[in-house]
């Protein structure tokens, strides 16, 4: 499974989120085609969440036939001291939209509780913290790729994979001791083969050429800015 080609199909979305496992973190990548059916696509652990991690999960991806022209949604969330980190430097990546939910959650972890309901003075303090700042353009790309309706919710966050990363902890729940990265990477990719045959449609995925039409602009801008730099 893990080295399945990934070349005949065409996954313009990609959903990357992490979950950790004892003292081992995994991350897994979810595609998602132009028909908004989904595929698990590949998964990488080690015992932390850093950015070289995801970097090599895009790398193996990419060898394995996936468009390096893909947009990827990402997520960054400190879990029992886990980072998942920003992907920069793997090739062309499109575009990133980072989930809006976790990136709430993590303007709202710099705020003490009786600021939480208050969205107002939430946005107010949490624009005084540079980590905050950091990355926000990209929770704002559907926007800008004029995605919206129920294609936008579904892209916003990373639900859909995180869900999923649920159905792993339950599938591993009587578990207490991972021997070895190698089991941990077994016992996942045992739920993930389990998980995908329940795998449903994208809703709102008829959207997704809007996504494909983006990107293919967003690539056509860029090459004409390299050319005018070469």
């Amino acid at each position: 499974w893990l080295t399945t080609p990934l070349g005949d199909r065409h996954f313009p979305i990609v959903l990357i989120d992490g979950i950790v496992l004892g003292d081992h973190s995994i991350v897994v990548a979810l595609g998602i085609d132009t028909e908004g059916k989904k595929q698990m696509l590949g998964l990488r652990e080690d015992h932390t969440e850093h950015s070289h991690v995801v970097k090599a999960l895009l790398r193996d991806l990419v060898e394995r036939g996936l468009d390096q022209e893909t947009g990827a949604t990402l997520r960054g969330r400190r879990r029992e001291g886990a980072h998942l980190g920003h992907p920069h430097g793997v090739g062309t990546l499109g575009a990133i939209q980072r989930c809006q939910l976790h990136k709430r959650r993590n303007i709202l972890g710099h705020l003490p509780d009786h600021l939480h309901a208050n969205v107002t003075a939430v946005l107010r303090e949490a624009w005084a913290a540079a980590s905050v700042r950091e990355g926000f353009a990209d929770t704002l790309t559907l926007q800008r790729f004029g995605i919206a309706g129920v294609l936008y919710t579904k892209l916003r966050t990373t639900n859909a994979i995180e869900n999923f990363n649920g159905t792993i902890t339950t599938y591993s729940r009587n578990l207490k001791r991972w021997r070895s990265g190698t089991m941990v990477v077994r016992w996942v990719s045992a739920a993930i083969v389990e998980e995908e045959k329940k795998f449903r449609g994208v809703h709102g995925w008829p959207d997704i050429t809007k996504v494909v039409s983006a990107l293919g602009h967003l690539e056509a801008k860029e090459g004409a800015s390299t050319e005018r730099v070469a």
